[in-house]
């Protein structure tokens, strides 16, 4: 059977991603490499919690780590989002703490296995609508996940092709 989809080179071609790591280092750090603000250590080429046990011996002597700005820290700093997450309707209204106290401790969690993973900004509109931007867009999917999950309710995500970006939009009434 012949596919009625019209033939583009849009259909061939794979997304770009343009300015997603724009944050991150050309190079890979140095091991070893602590963040100024969170206290995050690079280490293995991965930025890990900082009282990891198998590395007492370079946080018993803190001059041997090399001092930058950990890639969600440069985020914040500069403002870059990876992803946004809109919450509305009347049931958030009425369950707005436990929806928060749901999102806090995904948050959380997500942090803890990937300490790149933040809530840039928690906005409480005047309309009821709440707006979040994360670090990343799986943290954005990721609360999207947990509030259907939890609250039921009509989820959207959406996705750049462009950027590594992405759109939750949870509402329930």
């Amino acid at each position: 059977m012949r596919s009625t989809q019209r033939m583009t080179n849009r259909n061939f071609t794979k997304p770009v991603d343009h300015d997603g790591g724009r944050h991150r280092e050309p190079k890979s750090l140095p091991d070893h490499t602590r963040c100024e603000t969170c206290g995050s250590v690079y280490s293995g080429r991965h930025w890990a919690a900082p009282a990891l046990p198998e590395r007492v011996e370079f946080q018993l002597n803190p001059n041997s780590f090399h001092l930058t700005l950990c890639p969600a820290c440069q985020q914040q700093k500069e403002g870059i989002a990876g992803g946004f997450v809109h919450l509305e309707g009347t049931f958030l209204e009425q369950h707005r703490e436990e929806i928060v106290r749901l999102l806090q401790k995904e948050a959380k969690r997500a942090y803890r296995q990937n300490r790149l993973a933040r809530i840039l900004e928690w906005k409480d509109e005047s309309n009821g609508k709440v707006f979040l931007s994360t670090t990343t867009e799986h943290l954005a999917q990721r609360l999207g996940h947990a509030l259907e999950k939890a609250f039921k309710g009509q989820v959207r995500y959406d996705f750049s092709l462009e950027n590594k970006l992405a759109h939750v939009w949870w509402t329930r009434d």
